[in-house]
Protein backbone atom coordinates (compact mmCIF):
# COMPACT_ATOMS: atom_id res chain seq x y z
CA UNK A 1 0.00 0.00 0.00
CA UNK A 2 1.05 3.57 -0.64
CA UNK A 3 2.37 5.48 2.36
CA UNK A 4 3.01 9.07 3.37
CA UNK A 5 5.22 10.66 6.00
CA UNK A 6 3.25 11.49 9.16
CA UNK A 7 4.47 13.67 11.99
CA UNK A 8 2.29 14.29 15.05
CA UNK A 9 3.48 16.97 17.45
CA UNK A 10 2.00 17.94 20.82
CA UNK A 11 3.24 20.82 22.93
CA UNK A 12 5.44 18.49 25.01
CA UNK A 13 6.48 15.69 22.63
CA UNK A 14 6.69 14.27 19.14
CA UNK A 15 4.09 11.50 19.30
CA UNK A 16 4.72 9.94 15.86
CA UNK A 17 7.28 10.57 13.12
CA UNK A 18 7.28 7.79 10.50
CA UNK A 19 5.53 6.41 7.43
CA UNK A 20 1.81 5.66 7.62
CA UNK A 21 -0.86 4.17 5.35
CA UNK A 22 -3.68 6.31 6.78
CA UNK A 23 -4.76 8.45 9.69
CA UNK A 24 -8.30 9.11 10.94
CA UNK A 25 -8.75 12.40 12.79
CA UNK A 26 -11.59 14.20 14.63
CA UNK A 27 -12.14 17.29 12.46
CA UNK A 28 -14.48 19.99 13.74
CA UNK A 29 -17.01 19.11 11.04
CA UNK A 30 -16.72 15.31 11.35
CA UNK A 31 -14.21 12.50 11.18
CA UNK A 32 -11.71 12.64 8.31
CA UNK A 33 -9.34 10.03 6.91
CA UNK A 34 -6.12 10.98 5.17
CA UNK A 35 -4.26 8.55 2.92
CA UNK A 36 -1.23 8.79 0.61
CA UNK A 37 -1.32 11.45 -2.10
CA UNK A 38 -4.17 13.37 -0.48
CA UNK A 39 -4.71 16.85 -1.90
CA UNK A 40 -3.26 19.82 0.00
CA UNK A 41 -5.45 20.64 2.95
CA UNK A 42 -5.53 22.39 6.32
CA UNK A 43 -8.08 21.00 8.76
CA UNK A 44 -9.11 22.20 12.24
CA UNK A 45 -9.27 19.40 14.81
CA UNK A 46 -11.31 18.94 17.96
CA UNK A 47 -10.84 16.61 20.90
CA UNK A 48 -11.34 12.96 20.04
CA UNK A 49 -10.05 9.67 18.72
CA UNK A 50 -7.08 9.34 16.35
CA UNK A 51 -6.31 6.09 14.51
CA UNK A 52 -3.01 5.61 12.69
CA UNK A 53 -2.48 2.68 10.33
CA UNK A 54 1.27 2.13 10.12
CA UNK A 55 3.14 0.85 7.07
CA UNK A 56 3.48 -2.59 8.73
CA UNK A 57 -0.32 -2.88 9.16
CA UNK A 58 -0.46 -2.03 12.87
CA UNK A 59 -3.21 0.28 14.15
CA UNK A 60 -2.22 2.85 16.76
CA UNK A 61 -5.15 4.39 18.65
CA UNK A 62 -4.82 7.70 20.51
CA UNK A 63 -6.85 10.56 21.86
CA UNK A 64 -5.96 14.14 20.99
CA UNK A 65 -6.86 17.63 22.06
CA UNK A 66 -7.66 20.44 19.66
CA UNK A 67 -5.29 21.56 16.94
CA UNK A 68 -4.94 21.30 13.20
CA UNK A 69 -3.49 19.13 10.45
CA UNK A 70 -1.69 20.23 7.31
CA UNK A 71 -1.46 17.97 4.26
CA UNK A 72 1.38 19.00 1.93
CA UNK A 73 1.71 18.33 -1.79
CA UNK A 74 4.94 16.38 -1.19
CA UNK A 75 3.02 13.52 0.50
CA UNK A 76 3.68 14.73 4.04
CA UNK A 77 1.13 15.24 6.80
CA UNK A 78 1.83 17.24 9.93
CA UNK A 79 -0.55 17.20 12.88
CA UNK A 80 -0.18 19.86 15.58
CA UNK A 81 -2.30 19.32 18.70
CA UNK A 82 -2.20 20.59 22.24
CA UNK A 83 -2.22 17.03 23.68
CA UNK A 84 -2.13 13.47 22.41
CA UNK A 85 -1.83 10.20 24.27
CA UNK A 86 -2.45 6.50 23.89
CA UNK A 87 -5.49 5.10 25.74
CA UNK A 88 -3.30 3.04 28.08
CA UNK A 89 -1.48 6.23 29.18
CA UNK A 90 -4.68 7.87 30.41
CA UNK A 91 -5.15 7.99 34.17
CA UNK A 92 -8.90 7.29 34.33
CA UNK A 93 -9.25 8.45 37.94
CA UNK A 94 -7.60 11.78 37.14
CA UNK A 95 -9.72 12.22 34.01
CA UNK A 96 -12.92 11.57 35.99
CA UNK A 97 -11.87 14.07 38.66
CA UNK A 98 -11.11 16.67 35.97
CA UNK A 99 -14.53 16.08 34.40
CA UNK A 100 -16.25 16.53 37.77
CA UNK A 101 -14.32 19.75 38.50
CA UNK A 102 -15.23 21.22 35.12
CA UNK A 103 -18.89 20.24 35.49
CA UNK A 104 -18.98 22.02 38.86
CA UNK A 105 -17.36 25.16 37.39
CA UNK A 106 -19.91 25.15 34.55
CA UNK A 107 -22.79 25.18 37.06
CA UNK A 108 -21.50 28.48 38.47
CA UNK A 109 -22.24 31.87 36.97
CA UNK A 110 -19.42 32.74 34.57
CA UNK A 111 -18.43 34.93 31.68
CA UNK A 112 -18.73 33.71 28.08
CA UNK A 113 -14.96 33.28 27.91
CA UNK A 114 -14.92 31.14 31.09
CA UNK A 115 -17.85 29.11 29.77
CA UNK A 116 -16.07 28.32 26.49
CA UNK A 117 -12.83 27.50 28.27
CA UNK A 118 -14.69 25.14 30.61
CA UNK A 119 -16.62 23.58 27.70
CA UNK A 120 -13.32 22.81 25.97
CA UNK A 121 -11.93 21.27 29.17
CA UNK A 122 -15.06 19.16 29.55
CA UNK A 123 -14.85 17.94 25.95
CA UNK A 124 -11.22 16.94 26.47
CA UNK A 125 -11.98 15.06 29.72
CA UNK A 126 -14.91 13.23 28.13
CA UNK A 127 -12.86 12.27 25.04
CA UNK A 128 -10.08 10.92 27.26
CA UNK A 129 -12.51 8.84 29.31
CA UNK A 130 -14.28 7.50 26.22
CA UNK A 131 -11.04 6.37 24.57
CA UNK A 132 -9.53 4.97 27.76
CA UNK A 133 -12.62 2.85 28.36
CA UNK A 134 -12.84 1.71 24.74
CA UNK A 135 -9.40 0.11 24.72
CA UNK A 136 -9.27 -1.26 28.29
CA UNK A 137 -10.21 -4.90 28.75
Amino acid sequence: MATFHLKIIAYDKIFYDDEAVSIVLPAVDGEIQIMANHEEYVIALKEGEVRIMTSDGKMIPAVCGSGFVEVNSDNQVEVLVDTIERPEEIDVRRAREAKERVEERMRQHQSKMEYHRNAASLARAMARLKEANKYRH
